[in-house]
């Protein structure tokens, strides 16, 4: 029999991923998201462009027992969006608003398990200080100091989809992703994430030439390849376990190691140009003892392997909208 699964923020990038794994899977999908996703034609069997923002939308598109829901939906992005403090109330009223419409419209058509999609973002400032020494285990949560108000609104909304688990016997998943990059995602425009800005930085430049970057570069990160974001958010929605738990690699490295990797991949000798930016905190690295305990997985591939395929997509971009602007 045909399983029939929704994906809030399906037009996305990691959300248009997971249409195309769950159609690739046998599912039915229906998609609702503010626009079609940007890069590609959605996969879905039916999308709704819709706001999650207003309840009449939640109600018409949770119209149905669904075998998966999976809520994506968030007003975010990268560093350039998060930690300038100018959308503060926004990030918050947007997001939480889409969560609490959401999860209540799903508890009234006894939906029993909804995936929730938290952040790393979440984990207390004092603790990712040193960046070298980052502390991002599940337990260290609290008490509780997130860097931004977007780390906060993720952190009320994990105790949003478990206080449902708890009071009205739901079985919701909650993944805090650690800086999902790939194909297909926001490249420009102040939302990309670092991976992206990189790559786009990097074909935009001359060899020899020079390009930007926030601070010192000294700040540590791990990025998680958009594919195995999936397999790791797929695995959590159909466990016994409810997380939260970290879905992200392990894999830490500076912005300037970052950089590097990138103008190597690109055949470029460039110059740092470091300048002040927003920057979030010094360090932060998945740990991921958890869920290997937990699901019997851990995400494995290189960083190296995943911005070989992801710069060779933003690369064609740049060369693209150079091609259109001349």
């Amino acid at each position: 029999m045909t399983k029939f699964a929704l994906v809030c923020g399906a037009g996305g990038f990691i959300g248009s991923h997971l249409v195309r794994r769950l159609k690739n899977e046998g599912f039915w999908v229906r998609g609702v998201d503010l626009k079609f996703p940007e890069f590609a034609e959605t996969e879905a069997d039916d999308f709704v462009v819709g706001d999650l923002r207003d309840q009449r939308v939640v109600d018409a598109v949770v119209d149905r027992r669904y075998d998966e829901v999976y809520q994506l939906a968030a007003d975010m992005g990268g560093a350039g969006y998060i930690f300038t403090g100018e959308h503060d109330a926004d990030i918050m009223h947007n997001s939480a608003t889409i969560n609490l419409g959401v999860i209540d419209r799903a508890h009234k058509r006894n939906i029993r398990r909804i995936f929730y999609s938290s952040s790393a973002c979440m984990y207390p400032a004092y603790n990712q200080e040193d960046p070298d020494n980052p502390n991002c285990k599940e337990s260290s949560a609290y008490p509780a100091a997130p860097d931004s108000e977007y780390g906060w609104e993720k952190l009320f909304s994990e105790r949003l989809f478990l206080a449902f688990n708890r009071n009205h016997g739901m079985s919701n998943r909650v993944a805090r992703y650690h800086n999902i990059f790939g194909p297909q995602g926001t490249w420009t425009g102040g939302k990309e994430k670092a991976p992206a800005a990189v790559c786009r930085k990097v074909a935009m430049a001359a060899n020899n030439g020079e390009i930007e970057i926030w601070g010192d570069g000294n700040q540590t990160r791990s990025f998680l390849y958009i594919d195995e974001c999936i397999e790791g958010t797929i695995r959590l929605t159909r466990s016994d376990f409810e997380g939260p738990v970290n879905v992200g690699s392990d894999e830490m490295v500076t912005i300037n190691q970052l950089v590097d990797m990138v103008a190597d991949i690109a055949g470029k000798t460039l110059h740092k140009n470091h300048v002040p930016g927003p920057l979030g905190v010094r360090g932060r690295n998945s740990h991921n003892q958890l869920i290997e305990d937990k699901l019997g997985w851990r995400p494995t591939q290189s960083l190296r392997k995943g911005l070989e395929t992801t710069y060779a997509w933003i690369e064609t971009q740049v060369r693209r909208n150079a091609a259109s602007n001349a």
